[in-house]
C-alpha cells in the first residue's frame, strides 16, 4: 500500500529528537508524500528546512493558525507567506475559524483567514482551513473563497453534512484524521459522500492519533490505521484506496513530480 499524509505538524518540538526515524517509519508504511503544515511562519521556516532534507517525499506550507490570529501583522505575516511560496510552500495555511478556545475574537480571526485567502489567490495556491465550533462564519467563508476562486482544503473534517455539502460544491478537498477510528466517532456516511478524487487523508500528527495508537503521540506512519477504516466504511480496496489519496494530494497541492512518479509499485517518490 501506498498513500499521503496531507496534514502533518513534523516542525512541532513533539518531534525534534526523532523526526528522522518518524519518516523512516512513514516510508515503511508506505507513505509516498508527507505535506508538513507550518501553522505559524516560524513554524513554516522549520517545515522547509526539514522538506529540504527530504526532497520528493516532504513539502511544506505556511500560515496563520487561528489560535494565532491575534498576532497577526499585516506586512510582516503576508510578507512571510509570500516569501515561504518563492522558497517551494505548496499551500497557504493552516489557517481558519475555531470558537473552542478564546484565543482570538472571531472577527479577529475572520480578518486574518480573509486576509490569508487573499494572498492564496494572489499566490495561485491552496488553502488549508481550519473549522471548529464556527460553521455559520465557516459557510460565509466559503462563498467569499469560491468567489475569489480559491480551492482549499476541510481539513480533519467533523462537520455536519451542509458543511460539507458546501465545500464539495465548491469544488474543495475534504480529508479526514485518526478521528474517524474513535469510538465517539459517529458519522459514516461523511465518509461515503466524499467523491473519490477529493477524499485526503491526515495524520494531523503528533495529534489525533487513531486507535489502537489513541492517547500517544500520533505520526504519519498511523495514517494506515486511518486508511483502513475509511476503507472498510467505503467498501473499497486499502490498496486503491491508499493510491487515490496520493494521487489526490499531489493533484490537490500541485506537486506535478508527484503525479508523476505516482507507481502504486514504486519503493519511493
Amino acid at each position: 500500500m501506498v498513500f499521503a499524509d496531507s496534514h502533518a505538524h513534523l516542525a512541532d518540538s513533539a518531534f525534534v529528537d526523532d523526526v528522522d526515524d518518524v519518516i523512516v517509519r512513514a516510508r515503511a508504511a508506505g507513505a509516498r508524500a508527507l505535506i508538513c503544515i507550518g501553522e505559524s511562519p516560524t513554524a513554516a521556516l522549520r517545515a522547509q528546512a526539514l522538506a529540504a532534507r527530504h526532497v520528493g517525499e516532504m513539502f511544506h506550507t505556511c500560515g496563520v493558525h487561528p489560535y494565532d490570529a491575534m498576532t497577526w501583522d499585516a506586512s510582516r505575516d503576508a510578507d512571510a507567506i509570500r516569501e515561504a511560496v518563492a522558497r517551494g510552500a505548496v499551500a497557504v495555511g493552516e489557517c481558519g475559524l475555531d470558537s473552542t478556545y478564546e484565543h482570538a475574537s472571531m472577527v479577529q480571526q475572520r480578518h486574518v483567514l480573509e486576509a490569508q485567502c487573499e494572498l492564496a489567490a494572489e499566490l495561485q495556491r491552496p488553502l488549508v482551513l481550519h473549522t471548529r465550533g464556527a460553521e455559520t462564519e465557516t459557510l460565509e467563508f466559503l462563498h467569499l473563497a469560491r468567489t475569489a476562486h480559491v480551492r482549499g482544503v476541510l481539513h480533519c473534517f467533523t462537520g455536519s453534512h451542509s458543511l460539507l455539502a458546501a465545500g464539495l460544491d465548491a469544488g474543495w478537498y475534504v480529508s479526514f484524521s485518526g478521528i474517524v477510528t474513535f469510538s465517539k466517532w459517529s458519522d459514516d456516511d461523511a465518509i461515503r459522500l466524499v467523491p473519490s478524487d477529493r477524499l485526503l487523508v491526515e495524520s494531523d500528527a503528533p495529534y489525533l492519533a487513531p486507535v489502537p495508537h489513541r492517547g500517544t503521540r500520533n505520526e504519519p506512519a498511523f495514517v494506515a490505521r486511518t486508511l483502513a477504516r475509511i476503507a472498510a466504511v467505503r467498501d473499497t480496496d486499502l490498496e486503491t484506496l491508499g493510491y487515490q489519496t496520493l494521487v489526490n494530494t499531489a493533484r490537490f497541492f500541485g506537486i506535478s513530480s508527484l503525479i508523476e512518479s505516482s507507481d502504486p509499485s514504486a519503493d519511493s517518490l
